[in-house]
């Protein structure tokens, strides 16, 4: 006999966790939240109290100025919530302080993953496994074509045309939270050394990062810098940065951009990328499929993202799936 799960509830706003009343990942404010991470589409101001990881609350007051009603919980801690609902942290690899939240009650155990990646990452501790018997996964890049390759591939692209081109620049589009600091930490991780270049806009969360131990090496503004000393040096930004009046100032600037969207050539001459780097923060299709398998759930449930696709394989191979009608969750934060 398969268990309705009736204490878990998925509503468009967000997931409730019916005994507890509270909510994961709600997309409006609610009495009480727990958070998987920091992006925006996950984690939002406002709450009466959220929990989520200390790297994830840190996030949320830099950028929400919250910090009333904060409740840190550490990865592997569990906390005991009204109605005799268990809520532990578990790692999910997406970003720094990102977790999976796996609630147990009337033994029955639901894991939610938020967003997750199973590829390795210096910035934050690994995915891990925890088998359940409701497994709630994103699908952001839930089609078979989405195969990401090795990050190490990327960055030497990224680092053979900054050789290549010695009088001009790589100005490296990427988003402020996650994508940013894992670029900058493969690419020291790949053996270069040499000041890294930000938009002000990127500055305050590597500052962040480095505050929690993750080695960013030399930064810099690119306001303190003169046009001839950015020849030959890569430069991180926002996405919305690549071609606006800012760039100008860099010294022909060859054009890059971190997503896992720049497996489809159309998007990066949208953007007029000239060198488009396929590294992602979500898991590819490859991964979600394993998952699913390694997790082995009675049923999967998905939030958001290319759900078809997920949710026909699971019944190819037979296996109880769902897909969720959620709302406010976007994935251009990849």
């Amino acid at each position: 006999m398969i268990a309705d799960f009736a204490w878990i509830r998925p509503e468009p706003h967000g997931i409730q966790v019916v005994p507890a009343d509270c909510w994961i990942d709600p997309s409006q404010a609610v009495a009480n939240a727990l958070v998987t991470h920091g992006h925006a589409d996950h984690a939002r101001g406002g709450h009466g109290r959220t929990v989520a990881t200390p790297e994830t609350l840190a996030i949320m007051e830099l950028r929400y100025q919250t910090r009333e009603g904060a409740l840190p919980v550490n990865y592997g801690e569990t906390i005991r919530l009204p109605g005799e609902v268990d809520v532990t942290y578990v790692p999910a690899g997406h970003v720094l302080g990102s977790a999976q939240i796996v609630l147990e009650h009337a033994g029955e155990r639901v894991v939610v993953t938020g967003d997750y990646k199973r590829s390795s990452d210096p910035t934050c501790p690994p995915f891990e496994v925890v088998p359940c018997d409701v497994f709630v996964t994103e699908a952001t890049f839930g089609l078979p074509v989405f195969s990401h390759p090795p990050i190490e591939t990327e960055i030497a692209k990224l680092l053979k045309a900054r050789a290549d081109h010695p009088d001009r620049c790589v100005l490296v589009g990427a988003y402020a939270l996650g994508k940013a600091q894992r670029v900058i930490a493969e690419l020291r991780r790949a053996g270069h050394h040499d000041v890294i270049w930000l938009h002000g806009a990127m500055e305050r969360m590597c500052r962040l990062y480095e505050e929690w131990g993750i080695d960013l090496g030399a930064l810099r503004l690119v306001t303190d810098a003169g046009k001839d000393e950015l020849r030959g040096a890569i430069v991180i930004c926002p996405p919305s940065a690549l071609n606006d009046r800012w760039s100008r100032r860099l010294p022909d600037p060859i054009t890059a951009m971190a997503s896992g969207w720049m497996r489809i050539r159309q998007r990066a001459r949208q953007r007029n990328v000239e060198l488009p780097l396929v590294i992602s923060d979500h898991a590819d299709w490859g991964e979600l499929t394993r998952t699913i398998e390694d997790v082995n759930p009675h049923e999967s449930w998905i939030t958001h993202g290319r759900e078809e696709a997920l949710l026909r394989w699971c019944q190819l191979h037979q296996r109880r799936a769902r897909a969720l009608a959620l709302v406010g969750y976007e994935d251009e934060d990849d």
